[in-house]
């Protein structure tokens, strides 16, 4: 038995098989073959099984995030009836391996498309073609079980997950998150929480511990590898004991979240995407504080369209049946990268163009945006949320886009409601100038992860800082409570949708302030209700 200690990102015992999340594709090696009909047979079979699990991919994506999402499988299939003539003429002509055929097929085609200068969308094809062959690939050589495809629920080990690849992972099959890089601070910490599963980072779990039995115990920071007998029954106990927790919360599903002196607060779930609606509607979110909508641009390969995003919006909004949803504009930028939107390379992107900014700065993807926000408006409870606000300016700008594409609809006859427009206050500028802010507004939701960074000067992803990073720092407390209190000065609710929003340390004291809303991971949402309803 082997013990690796780490640095908890989520609380919580995990019992399972560990795997390694494969991001690197393996090397293609060029093999001369001396049977190129067998050869042929081979890719044949390769090339079938590989249908069948896009075909697969693509009722499981319908189900679980619309048709947009589907249609991405159904264009690989596509790409991937293209292979053949080339394939099968490289492996004749050559006679070489099948991996190599296809690998060389695909960089073909990728260049080829590529080069389309003229036609972005066919050259943000590219890389679903170097997608599907590396699927073929893997299955010609064995390595089917790779990424987030797992035939069993897995303690998922990483150096690190980016965002675009936690929202590509198959998230019923992922017991623990494991992470040799990595901050308590990182989206996969936030991803854990959201699942309710034990995260752990900054760990030197070997690669060869893939396969073997791991148990994940979040609340010392330790991975164990082979566990012996006796620490296995000893986890076994504690995950039964976690578990039996969890079914005494469950007692508080439908009860109102209100003190014993009778005053209530609203507790709402933060999800990246339809996805994760289960987990709000499971754990008995009240409303949807914070619906990450970056994410819908982080699983693309290009910007989704209007009808992609709207229809990502009346879903939520429909699943939420008239509870309230608040879904934040486009937030990418800083640590949220995405290639096609080509920004500029930055010394210090989390201060750079970003968020508010870069809706500001290319309007035509604000007010696609904004136009699929209100069209979904018509079919649920949606409230607009404009991030990293620090002057009036930006809000009354964003505003006055938002009015031109009411009139829009309007003259084209499209219906869509007039929703409450908020911001978030994540910025120390927009703390101090809140009471302006408030009267522009219809509501405030602070951002507690960002609010302390820029507070505290320290970048929130550099784990060499964490020592540094107080999310309790009386300067982070102090400025929530001034933002509390202008909003309510201005008869405006104030809301906190960062991750110290479900800190159990401050919910006392955040209720105390007059807070009117907690947005949180969903899995937070029974124990915060449990702690207030306590409460005096």
């Amino acid at each position: 038995m082997e013990a690796i200690k780490g640095t908890a990102s989520y609380k919580g015992i995990a019992i399972g098989r560990i795997a390694e999340m494969e991001k690197d594709d393996a090397v293609v090696r060029r093999v001369h073959i001396d049977d190129a009909d067998a050869e042929t047979v081979r890719y044949v079979a390769a090339k079938e099984k590989a249908q069948e699990q896009l075909m697969l991919l693509k009722d499981k994506a319908l189900k679980e995030a619309g048709e947009a999402q589907a249609e991405i499988f159904e264009a690989h299939s596509m790409f991937l009836d293209d292979f053949d003539d080339s394939v099968i003429n490289i492996i004749r002509t050559q006679m070489v391996n099948a991996e190599y055929a296809v690998a060389e097929t695909g960089d073909n085609i990728s260049e080829m498309l590529s080069a389309m200068e003229d036609n972005p969308y066919m050259q943000a094809r590219a890389g679903d073609v170097t997608d599907v062959a590396n699927r073929v690939i893997r299955i010609l050589s064995g390595r089917e079980i790779s990424g987030n495809e797992f035939s069993e629920q897995v303690i998922l080990i990483s150096d690190d997950l980016t965002p675009s690849e936690t929202v590509q992972l198959d998230k019923s099959k992922v017991l623990a998150f494991v992470t040799r890089e990595g901050s308590a601070n990182s989206h996969t910490a936030i991803l854990a929480r959201t699942m309710n599963i034990p995260a752990l980072c900054r760990t030197s779990v070997p690669k060869e511990a893939a396969g073997r039995m791991g148990i994940v115990d979040g609340f010392a920071g330790i991975i164990y590898v082979d566990p012996d007998e006796d620490t296995l029954k000893k986890y076994e106990q504690m995950l039964l004991s976690e578990r039996e927790k969890k079914e005494l919360l469950l007692e508080l599903k439908g009860k109102d979240t209100v003190t014993k002196s009778g005053r209530k607060v609203r507790l709402y779930a933060n999800i990246g995407g339809i996805g994760d609606l289960s987990y709000a509607l499971q754990n008995d979110a009240a409303g949807i504080g914070l619906f990450r909508s970056e994410f819908l641009y982080l699983q693309n390969d290009d910007f989704p369209g209007e009808d992609e995003q709207f229809r990502a919006y009346r879903t939520v909004a429909e699943m939420m049946a008239g509870k309230e949803v608040v879904i934040r504009t486009l937030d990418i930028g800083a640590d949220k990268q995405i290639d096609y939107f080509k920004l500029d390379r930055e010394e210090n992107p989390a201060l750079g163009c970003r968020a508010i900014r870069i809706c500001l700065t290319r309007e035509d993807i604000f007010r696609t945006q904004l136009r699929a926000l209100y069209r979904a408006s018509a079919y649920g409870n949606i409230c607009i949320m404009f991030p990293m606000i620090i002057s009036v300016w930006e809000v009354e700008r964003a505003l006055k886009i938002a009015e031109e594409v009411r009139h829009e609809l309007a003259s084209k006859s499209i219906p869509y409601k007039e929703v409450p427009i908020g911001i978030m206050i994540e910025t120390p500028a927009a703390v101090l100038i809140a009471d302006e802010l408030a009267e522009l507004v219809d509501f405030f939701s602070i951002g507690t992860n960002d609010l302390t960074q820029y507070t505290l000067a320290i970048d929130r992803q550099n784990q060499k800082l964490d020592r540094f990073f107080i999310p309790h720092h009386p300067a982070v407390l102090k400025a929530i409570s001034m933002t509390i209190e202008a909003g309510h000065r201005h008869n405006i609710w104030v809301g906190i949708c960062g991750e110290l929003g479900a800190d159990p340390e401050l919910t006392e004291q955040f209720v105390r302030m007059g807070i009117d809303e907690l947005s949180m991971s969903p899995s937070s949402i029974l124990p915060v209700r449990k702690i207030i309803r306590e409460m005096d």
